[in-house]
């Protein structure tokens, strides 16, 4: 049985997100706290403007809070210069975007390799076993030379989860990853999705409007006007 310090992977005190739009002050976030344990796959739930994409930009570490504290992996990272915030993310931290974000001239071993060069610490040969390990995670080994025009958006979306995968990060963060796809490739993504995530052991945190989505969830967050409304296991 996991300790309470292994629960608490994510940690969310008291985080405020103040924007400016002219003289008017927008509220996103009024004073979140939230607490995520490692290799839970949530779901934000809300609409547009609720605060949820603020919610994940700041556990992101792409966004920082007005005021407060994130706190990934007994880290605050709202005290990390931003030399040791883009470290910290490409080494923990994995992206799924509803667009893909593919380089459409890089084929997708390439595309899927593109985080891992930035460690400078990894050999030519330690990045292609990192590579081709989350190629064959997301059953694409066949299609390692092509490019991203040539493949189908479900597809790219499985090549998008394996560039995510390949730095072995602690969380993955999804921003409407099944928005773009039918429906029947979007449950095979989901399935996907929940096998890594029982496989790996890696958390997912969903921003998403998708009923489908939801249901296959195992906590749903309803964010509304920067305050969580509810909060299901």
């Amino acid at each position: 049985m996991g300790t309470f310090k292994d629960f608490m992977f994510i940690q969310l005190k008291e985080v405020r997100k103040i924007y400016a739009l002219g003289d008017t002050k927008v509220n996103a976030l009024n004073g979140i706290d939230l607490t995520l344990g490692r290799g839970e796959f949530t779901a934000l739930v809300g609409t547009s403007g609720s605060g949820k994409t603020t919610l994940l930009n700041m556990i992101g570490c792409i966004d920082r809070p007005t005021s407060g504290d994130v706190i990934i992996d007994e880290v605050n990272v709202v005290k990390l210069n931003e030399v040791e915030l883009s470290d910290f993310r490409n080494k923990k931290l994995g992206f799924i975007f509803q667009t893909f974000n593919l380089l459409p001239v890089l084929n997708i071993f390439e595309n899927i390799e593109l985080p891992l060069l930035i460690q400078r610490n990894l050999s030519a040969s330690e990045r292609k076993d990192l590579v081709m390990q989350a190629i064959e995670d997301v059953e694409l080994t066949k299609y390692i030379h092509h490019i991203p025009d040539r493949l189908s958006g479900g597809q790219r979306q499985r090549v998008a989860i394996a560039r995510a995968l390949v730095t072995n990060p602690s969380l993955i963060l999804a921003d409407e990853p099944t928005a773009n796809l039918d429906s029947e490739t979007a449950h095979k993504i989901l399935d996907l999705m929940q096998s890594l995530n029982e496989k790996r052991k890696v958390t997912f945190l969903f921003s998403t409007h998708d009923e489908k989505l939801m249901s296959r969830v195992k906590r749903m967050i309803r964010i509304v006007d920067g305050h969580f409304a509810s909060d299901h296991a």
